[in-house]
């Protein structure tokens, strides 16, 4: 299996397919696996890269709290990208990796051809918002900490993975998942790629944040998939990989 060697950390990929680069990252304790769907649609005519976590799956789990970061995750990325030689990816996420994605874009705005943000959110403006956020992520972390990995929930993107133990998830809870800032946020109104924003119309959590999100990048493309939840390429599999290419057709040339 294939690794990217990053000061030490060992970070899992694929690549599938060949054609314009997609690099897909996954949901906090879920895995690559997550997308293998996607990539069954998507490799006869795209390259298609997908990965784990630092902390997750099959990447290395470092016992270093300081090895987990928006920031490592983003270099992740950015070296992923140059590993496949693409110049310009179509970048793409679900919850976490969704958030990662704009954090990407945020940081390198001149590697991204289109953002394909699914499930997800960009973060708060609000220090207080954030923190109560911050807050159940460090809870999390406590609940593997001590429970192992017991403390998986039970949702469709989670129950697919495997993990070799929790401290990887506990970490990546506490620097990855809990932020820092609003960086993100703030860096909506300056995206100027083609932008999908795509919800499934049961995953409460995450509506509000995907109006949001639409209404502030300019010309996005908003799509609501029915009967489907948090996981909405899992629940709804045909009509999440329709509004995904849809999208992708409608790209200008590269």
């Amino acid at each position: 299996m294939a690794k990217l060697d990053r000061n030490g950390v060992a970070i899992h990929y694929e690549v599938h397919g060949s054609g314009p680069t997609i690099l897909l990252s996954h949901g906090y304790s879920s895995t690559s696996r997550m997308w293998d769907d996607q990539v069954a649609a998507l490799k006869d005519r795209y390259q298609v890269v997908v990965w784990d976590f630092r902390g997750h799956g099959e990447s290395d789990y470092p016992k270093d709290g300081a090895q987990y970061s928006e920031a490592l995750t983003v270099g992740d990325m950015l070296a992923l990208l140059d590993l496949v030689g693409a110049k310009k990816a179509i970048v793409a996420g679900l919850s976490l990796g969704g958030y990662m994605s704009l954090a990407f874009n945020a940081s390198h705005p001149d590697r991204v051809r289109a953002l394909m943000l699914f499930d997800t959110g960009p973060g708060f403006k609000k220090d207080e918002a954030r923190a109560k956020w911050n807050e159940t992520a460090h809870q999390r972390a406590a609940d593997f900490d001590a429970r192992g990995l017991t403390a998986l929930n039970s949702s469709d993107e989670v129950r697919l993975t495997r993990h070799r133990d929790a401290t990887g998830l506990a970490g990546s809870a506490r620097g990855m998942l809990a932020q820092e800032n609003d960086r993100v946020i703030q860096s909506l109104d300056r995206i100027t790629v083609p932008t999908l924003v795509l919800v499934g119309a049961n995953d409460t959590n995450f509506l509000a944040a995907t109006d949001y999100m639409a209404a502030k990048i300019k010309g996005s493309t908003k799509v609501v998939i029915p009967d489907a939840g948090h996981a909405a390429n899992l629940h709804q599999p045909a009509l999440f990989n329709q509004a995904v290419e849809a999208f992708l057709a409608g790209l200008p040339a590269a």
